[in-house]
């Protein structure tokens, strides 16, 4: 079967319509019904449709291709099914208390999320593409390819088993102020977000491996370096706009104002990493300028109750929950 070529030899304008209109059907569904039960399946299953229909439309299969294709679509899958499973349980999910059923707030969710699938999907996209395969591929048994399979399969057991984790917990603890500090969450506060990162660069490490090893040149060699804006654009999510910055500095603000388990929360964020997974007996002993770079927990994740807090209300929640 000789190769597709569609619109462009990255495949980039092709996986941009499809995930455009992929998406546009399910912001249709969920303004039309006002429903938010499918807005987070759209985007793990759209990872996979991108994969699929990369691969295919390259005739000829070398074993990295199909490996990580594969495992973006296990990610995208997984992902999709937990969040499927979480809100089916729950019944809503509260980031769309505000807009449910509204167009242009809808709008912005769905242009976003277009933005987010085809950007984290790249490295897959370029490596499927007919710009790269037509050089002869390195044989899948390189150094960067052992470390992408190490990585993705750590990763992936890690973010499942957190994602477990944390549901169980809540299932469990339905007290007020409960600390989840069990399982990998003894030693990350937030072992889920570590992996999707860790998944995410082992996806492009392999991606890259033809690059690396200079087995392609010109376009396609930059195109794959270039790719690991997918990687970069996922973790800045996390760590500075949808993540860490919204549940970080909020999260401890809103315990300590309403005195919800505040001194177990506090003895957890001194003795926990933030992000990377690493022993809280050592954590807790760890210079602050070390956590503050080294381990990532920048300022602006660091809640000071003097500065960011409302005194009057934590004293006033403190006097009520003694009487």
């Amino acid at each position: 079967m000789a190769p597709v070529h569609v619109l462009d030899d990255y495949y980039l304008a092709i996986s941009f319509l499809i995930t455009l209109g992929y998406q546009a059907v399910f912001f249709a569904i969920s303004v039309i019904f006002k429903t938010d039960q499918f807005n987070d399946v759209a985007g793990g299953t759209n990872f996979v449709i991108l994969a699929i229909i990369t691969v295919a439309m390259y005739g000829e299969h070398g074993a990295r291709q199909i490996v990580d294709s594969i495992f973006i679509m296990l990610w995208g899958a997984r992902l999709a099914g937990f969040l499927l499973f979480r809100i089916i349980k729950t019944g809503k999910d509260d980031r769309f208390d505000d807009k449910r059923g509204k167009v242009l707030p809808m709008l912005g969710f769905y242009s976003f999320q277009t933005l987010w699938v085809w950007t984290v999907s790249m490295p897959v996209t370029i490596l499927n593409s007919p710009i790269v395969n037509r050089y002869p591929q390195p044989a899948f048994n390189k150094a960067t390819d052992i470390l992408a399979v190490i990585g993705f399969a750590i990763g992936i057991i890690m973010e499942t088993t957190s994602d477990i984790q944390k549901y169980r917990f809540k299932q469990t603890h339905q007290e007020r102020g409960a600390v989840c500090n069990k399982g990998f969450f003894a030693w990350s506060r937030h072992p889920n977000y570590f992996a999707e990162i860790l998944i995410q660069f082992s996806i492009f490490m392999l991606a890259v491996t033809p690059a690396s090893y200079n087995y392609v040149h010109g376009g396609a060699k930059a195109a794959l370096y270039a790719s690991i804006v997918g990687p970069i654009f996922l973790t800045t999510l996390l760590m500075f706009v949808s993540g860490l910055t919204l549940q970080e500095r909020p999260g401890a603000k809103k315990r300590y104002e309403k005195g919800e388990g505040w001194n177990e929360y506090a003895a957890y964020l001194h003795q926990t990493s933030i992000l990377i997974p690493f022993p809280p007996a050592l954590y807790k002993k760890m210079p602050v300028i070390l956590k503050r770079t080294l381990f990532l927990e920048f300022p602006i994740y660091v809640f000071d109750p003097a500065k960011h807090a409302d005194q009057e209300a934590a004293q006033r929640n403190a006097e009520e929950g003694h009487n």
